[in-house]
């Protein structure tokens, strides 16, 4: 079972630590990371697996968006399966 963590804002150092350390506390293992920096926006989408998680989901996604609001980025964290439906043409 898989999860898609995107993160937008401004460029800063640690994003990626900060944001890979809370998927690691909470048990879901990092499968796929890409990150881009156009000017001074950060952009990142993750691949996580979330089958081994120690929280419920939604506390997962509420945690991801809290350390987002509070670094000062956008931070969504959606169900694998959701995304897909969302993106089907």
């Amino acid at each position: 079972m898989n999860a898609i963590i995107t993160v937008v804002g401004q460029d800063s150092k640690g994003i990626i630590a900060k944001v890979s350390a809370k998927c690691a506390d909470a048990g879901a293992n990092i499968l796929e990371i890409s990150q881009s920096i156009l000017k001074e926006y950060f952009a990142m989408i993750m691949v996580v697996d979330i089958s081994e998680i120690n929280v419920p989901f939604t506390a997962f996604v509420d945690d991801m968006k809290n350390m987002g609001v509070s670094e000062g980025l956008d931070i969504r964290t959606m169900h694998e399966d959701i995304f897909n439906s969302m993106h089907r043409i």
